[in-house]
């Protein structure tokens, strides 16, 4: 093996030690556990109690987009009951987002996203992952603590962006920056990537559904 593979393996692993730290770092303590579920099928969790997240009395009320009408209308898995959970654990709740819970569970960033002290998440729902090569999906799932979690922190960025805030250049918990285009309810990432649900709320962070998974360059 070049010195230079060896360095950059050595640079993938202390980044990949390095990031469920940085996003800890940003939250507060707390205990909260998603048990770990093959993809299509929705995670159980146990919830430590939680603040209800600031802004609007309906959590409804703010949020946008075609993909909006998949979400349970009541329970745990609605906007009403994510907006009470934290990020990970709200996540686990909706049947649209199982694959994507599957993913966080075997990095092991399920802690690390739901202390995190105000993010915004791009969340991949189930049809974008189904859009992968199954090999490059397979690559990502085996390799939980590298790729997987390289691709993982590539869909979250600090602060909890609002829709306006949105369109522009943002450096996500990956380290490479992210590019949202368009305006209003009409928002593609990374010119591929479409916000299908968007403004969607939970205890300490903003979640926009995406119908694609992004990729950071290698």
């Amino acid at each position: 093996m070049t010195s230079t593979r060896i360095r950059r393996r050595a640079g993938l692993a202390a980044a990949v030690v390095a990031l469920p730290l940085a996003l800890a770092a940003c939250g507060s303590t707390g205990s909260t556990t998603v048990s770990s579920a093959p993809a299509g099928s929705t995670p159980t969790s146990a919830v430590d109690t939680m603040s209800p997240a600031a802004g609007s009395a309906d959590p409804a009320a703010d949020v946008f987009g075609a993909g909006c009408s998949a979400v349970p209308k009541n329970g745990a898995g609605s906007f009403t009951g994510m907006a009470t959970d934290p990020v990970a654990t709200a996540a686990s709740h909706n049947p649209v987002l199982s694959t994507l819970v599957t993913a966080v569970v075997k990095a092991g960033l399920v802690d690390s996203l739901n202390t995190a002290d105000g993010i915004t998440v791009f969340a991949p729902i189930n049809d974008a992952f189904a859009k992968l090569p199954k090999a490059t999906l397979d690559k990502a799932l085996g390799d939980p603590k590298g790729l997987l979690t390289t691709v993982l922190t590539y869909h979250v960025v600090a602060g909890r962006l609002t829709p306006e805030q949105l369109p522009g250049m943002h450096k996500t918990l990956q380290g490479a920056s992210i590019d949202v285009t368009g305006s209003g309810t009409d928002l593609t990432v990374n010119g591929s990537a479409h916000v299908v649900c968007g403004n969607v709320p939970t205890a300490n962070a903003t979640v926009y559904l995406i119908d694609g998974v992004l990729l950071p360059k290698a």
